[in-house]
């Protein structure tokens, strides 16, 4: 082998492996970030963790990679369901994904809280949660909400903490249980770390939602409503 060869062949190796350590670096970062700033703000249980006005939901799939409900949405759905029978929010943003008339991630949550004794009224629809960053900046910037109580899974409540700390919004949130085998909980945990750099890039680049629009006003709240 040419000896200039072998000398591109080595720089191009020592590249990779200082990009992977510059990577790696940065992955740790974002997560102690994200862990540091936010873990004293998640809660688990509903009786412990305060009322705020408004929570927001995040969406996800109704459905597996199988076609089977999917467990993460069911799980939050009954948790955002029990913030509210406990008297602990007002109302709910369902906050998803809605970008082709076949997937509809707000009307399938609306639709899951009703069946889980939410009034309908209570509950407001945000279509275009296309990500985090859009949820949470949306539940600003349109909704008009200072303080949130968001809920999703613990991992991803606090990247979505971070969030909405780096947007001035006075925020806890709700974790909903985990249910997975243990190479779902993986790959999910591997997707977070990636999402958390992403967020990072993001509050540095000071990217924002893909739309935003008109304000909407969430009514006030009447005391006496039955929850139940």
């Amino acid at each position: 082998m040419k000896a200039k060869t072998k000398f591109i062949i080595r720089h191009t190796l020592l590249g990779l492996l200082i990009f992977c350590m510059m990577a790696l670096a940065f992955t740790i970062y974002a997560n102690v970030c994200v862990e540091k700033t936010t873990k004293k703000r998640i809660y688990t249980s509903v009786d412990s963790i305060p009322h705020n006005r408004v929570a927001l939901l995040l969406g996800t799939n109704p459905l597996n990679r199988l076609g089977r409900p999917n467990s993460y949405f069911t799980n939050r759905i009954k948790t955002a369901a029990a913030l509210y029978h406990a008297g602990k929010t007002d109302y709910i943003i369902a906050s998803g994904d809605n970008h082709t008339k076949s997937y509809d991630e707000p009307t399938a949550m609306r639709n899951a809280l009703i069946s889980e004794g939410v009034p309908e009224e209570r509950i407001i629809l945000d279509f275009a949660g296309f990500r985090t960053l859009d949820s949470v900046v949306r539940a600003k910037e349109v909704f008009g909400c200072d303080t949130l109580t968001i809920i999703s899974q613990a991992d991803h409540n606090a990247r979505a903490l971070y969030l909405a700390k780096e947007n001035n919004i006075e925020a806890v949130a709700l974790s909903a249980p985990l249910k997975a085998g243990r190479w779902v909980r993986t790959r999910l945990t591997v997707r977070e770390w990636l999402a958390r750099n992403k967020m990072m890039l993001d509050i540095w680049f000071g990217t924002q939602p893909h739309f935003l629009g008109e304000k909407v006003e969430i009514p006030a709240f009447h005391e006496g409503v039955n929850r139940i």
